[in-house]
């Protein structure tokens, strides 16, 4: 019923919780698909053994080509109605399969399904991750999940579970200077795959400095930006009907950045929208920068929120929400 894909590459030394974590599921009809990308280390032969001790094990070796290869390859193998993303060095609760198989047939409407997730690692040394954790632990529905996608991913990658013909649809795992499985969920919800949680912490994330996203360009901040300005740019302009200019809220540096890709896309930004006293009444390459008290009505404004800063965009939604401003219709949080 569901097949499990880890890829991995010169990770044993946490491989071995991972794998001991799907072994220890609850659910029993599994098979555990574990791709190795031609390790360095002695992944391959442990793997090997592991085989012997739980036929549900199989083990693939590729050239080494990276993790988005390494995933396909993973699904090409899969015989699962379902299929779950895993990361070798991530750990299971004992019951997240079964919740998760329970849940999509219990919602055929959802294609891909995730959970909330425990932070592995020190809060005080690794604040910023914590906080990531409480932000994507909050958007549990298809609806919080599809409004704030466009902020960065709002679904953990291993902890995913959806079903295998979304794969034959809408495509697998693409390689390219961007993370490969945010462009691959930005792309699925494009073409209308709903997404949810089970409203219960069954993953474990751990942030170790070996992990991909702390140590590959494909995982920095522009590169996110990258993945998502296309599915951005088509969500304005299908929200956008009337053709209102479009007023950048933030008048920063990164907003500059991903402003500059909407205008490489084709749009024109109307005017920019900060809070900060010095810049007000100023121009940015030619852009005025307005205060939010002079931000016109919704009918003749579309928002673009690029701030990011903590506490911030929640303030920037409630003003917009107070002057009748509606998420989606009449604006979008962008970072």
């Amino acid at each position: 019923m569901v097949s499990i894909v880890i890829p991995t590459y010169n990770s044993l030394s946490h491989l071995k919780a991972a794998v001991k974590s799907c072994i220890e599921q609850t659910y029993r009809d599994i098979e555990i698909i574990v791709v190795d990308d031609e390790s360095e280390d002695d992944t391959l032969h442990w793997l090997q053994e592991q085989k012997l001790a739980d036929y549900r094990i199989r083990a693939i070796s590729i050239p080494h080509s990276g993790v988005t290869a390494a995933f396909n390859r993973g699904i090409e193998e899969s015989t699962g109605e379902f299929i779950a993303r895993m990361d070798a060095d991530d750990c299971m609760h004992p019951e997240k399969i079964a919740k998760q198989v329970q849940f999509l047939e219990e919602h055929p409407e959802v294609g891909v399904v995730s959970c909330l997730v425990q932070h592995g690692g020190n809060r005080e040394t690794q604040e910023g991750y914590a906080r990531h954790i409480e932000w994507i632990n909050s958007l549990v529905t298809h609806e919080q999940i599809y409004l704030n996608r466009f902020i960065d991913s709002p679904v953990c990658n291993p902890t995913v579970m959806f079903r295998r013909e979304l794969v034959e649809k809408h495509g697998g795992a693409i390689h390219g200077d961007f993370p490969e499985d945010y462009e691959m969920w930005l792309r699925w919800m494009d073409a209308g795959v709903r997404f949810a949680k089970v409203p219960e912490v069954l993953f474990t994330w751990n942030d170790l400095p070996t992990r991909l996203t702390r140590n590959d360009e494909r995982y920095s901040a522009e590169a996110f930006e990258r993945a998502k300005i296309r599915y951005l740019v088509k969500f304005i302009n299908e929200n956008n009907c009337q053709g209102r200019p479009l007023y950048v809220c933030g008048g920063g540096r990164i907003t500059r950045r991903k402003s500059q890709l909407l205008i490489d896309s084709g749009m024109t930004i109307g005017a920019y929208v900060d809070i900060e006293p010095s810049r007000i009444g100023s121009e940015i390459d030619g852009i005025p920068v307005i205060g939010l008290d002079q931000l016109p009505d919704h009918s003749k404004a579309y928002v673009v929120n690029f701030v990011s800063v903590r506490g911030a965009r929640e303030a920037i939604h409630e003003i917009l929400i107070t002057r009748r401003f509606l998420e989606k219709t009449d604006f979008v949080h962008a970072g």
